[in-house]
Parts: structure tokens; sequence; C-alpha cells
């Protein structure tokens, strides 16, 4: 984009913007906006058909966990967003996010609380709602066209976002089908889920207890065959 373009560009932001709108921030975020993301998101955040979805009615949610997980930008389109270097700093990160929040009214920033959760009632709601894509140990896995990433790096507000937004091909869960309490609750469990308590048992990659007492069962198994084919050697012997 050349520099009249973009200085055209941004006037017509200013123009379009309520004057409460148009903060110092805002502006800034509009800078920003020009720089990396109008190549795919259009003028005005309007998108573009089968390239990038439209920012209007958003809000900060949004762009907020996009940008704060690397995401965003996209090294290319078409590819899967993932977690990487996070590109802007924490100024640029909310002057952007203030912009696209005053593209439309649109959800703001959760705030979650792992402490109102109980873990118990996570377990079940992550077992119900995620661990089919993310496994129960909430370490990532494979789906039709995608991959679930593990949640080891996720803040507690990046995991609300992610479960009100879903990013990608997760679905998204309206306060309908996972109200905030619960959603305190999946927090608190994921949180766990980074540092679970062995209680001085065998780990094995905290997959769960199925796959875990198949491995038991593997093991007595092969004591059992080991011990008859002793008792048998000493049998023929004597």
């Amino acid at each position: 984009m050349t520099r009249i373009a973009l200085t055209s560009f941004l006037a017509s932001i200013l123009l379009a913007a309520p004057a409460s709108a148009a903060t110092p921030g805002v502006v800034h975020g509009g800078h920003l906006y020009g720089q990396y993301c109008l190549e795919c998101h259009g003028p005005n955040g309007d998108g573009a058909e089968g390239v990038a979805p439209s920012l209007h009615g958003v809000g900060a949610l949004a762009a907020d966990f996009y940008l704060r997980t690397g995401y965003m930008p996209l090294e290319r389109l078409g590819m899967q967003p993932s977690r990487t270097r996070v590109l802007l700093n924490e100024a640029e990160i909310r002057s952007l996010v203030a912009y696209v929040a005053s593209l439309g009214k649109g959800p703001s920033i959760p705030r979650p609380d792992a402490s109102r959760g109980t873990l118990s009632e996570g377990l079940h709601l992550f077992s119900e709602h995620c661990a089919g894509c993310h496994q129960v140990a909430a370490a990532g896995g494979y789906v039709t066209g995608a991959l679930s990433p593990p949640l080891d790096s996720a803040t507690d507000t990046q995991i609300a976002e992610a479960v009100r937004i879903g990013p990608y091909v997760m679905p998204r869960f309206s306060e309908r089908a996972i109200s905030n309490r619960q959603l305190d609750s999946i927090v608190a469990y994921v949180d766990y889920a980074k540092h679970p308590d062995d209680a001085g048992g065998w780990a094995l990659g905290h997959l769960g207890p199925v796959p875990e007492g198949l491995v038991t069962w593997l093991l007595a198994a092969a004591a059992c065959v080991r011990i008859c084919v002793v008792i048998g050697g000493r049998w023929r012997r004597a």
C-alpha cells in the first residue's frame, strides 16, 4: 500500500469514527491496522469473502486473543493459525485492539477467575465439550483438517476467549451453552491439567484412566506369561 493510499485510508477512519472513539490509541491502532491487517481484512475491517472475515462487531475479545497468541498476523493466507512469537508489543496490542473494537459494538475481553470455579465440575465440562479434540489432559490432538493445540501455554483469559470466539475449526460456545461460572471451572481444570498432582503414580503422559489401565493390564499380562514360562520350565526339568 502506497504512503498516499495509507494516508487517505487513515483519514477515512478518523472521519468515519465517532469523536469519542478517535482516541490516540485508536488512531495509532489504525496505523497498525494499515500495516499488518489491511491486506487481508480490507479497508475499515470490511473483510473479503474467502480471504478474511469482517471485523465489524467482533469487539476487543477476538482481536486480543489472536494478537496475544501470535495467531495473527498470518504468515500466509490459508494456513492454520498457530501459537507463535507475538509480533507486537503491549502498547501496540492495546492500540490495535482498541481500533478493532471501535469498528462496531462487540464483546469485551473476558475476566475469568479460576478461584470461583470447581475442579470436579471443570473436569466434567472439559470432558464433555473439549476433550474430544484437546484430550482430557489438555495436551492437544488431531481433528479433521486441523490440529488441536495443547493448552499448556494458554493463559486464563486466552482460554475464556477461545471458548467464546471458537478460533479456526473450534466451535463457539455462547453463555447459554457454557455460563461464565462454568467457564471459571473449565479454566480451573485446565490450570490443574498443566501441573497435575500424580501423587507418586506413573503419569504415562497424563492420557487418562483408560490408556493407563490398558498399560497396566499389558504389563500384568506380560508378567503372568513370564511366570508361567518359568514354572513350566521347572516342571519339565522335574
